[in-house]
């Protein structure tokens, strides 16, 4: 197993949920697949995807919801089956 850390491709602000009534996208030990969505980063009242580059387990969860995050700053911990 490997594991793989899925980053913020710009500066803004991290989301868990695409509405505040909504449940959130995923949390730790939920199972995903490539191209799910799972979670997004606002900028400017644009909202840019997250998504899963592979098949995986959420491991964790680096940032809490709506907080505010650098380029490249880690995001969530997935575990990769080789």
């Amino acid at each position: 197993m490997a594991t793989e850390h899925l980053a913020a491709p710009m500066p803004g602000v991290f989301y868990r949920r695409s509405d505040p009534d909504e449940p959130l996208m995923v949390e730790i030990g939920d199972d995903v697949s490539e191209g799910d969505t799972v979670a997004l980063i606002g900028v400017m009242k644009n909202f840019h995807d997250i998504t899963a580059p592979h098949d995986g387990t959420v491991t964790d969860i680096l940032v809490e919801n709506e907080g505010e995050v650098e380029a490249g700053q880690k995001l969530i911990e997935l575990t990769i089956e080789d």
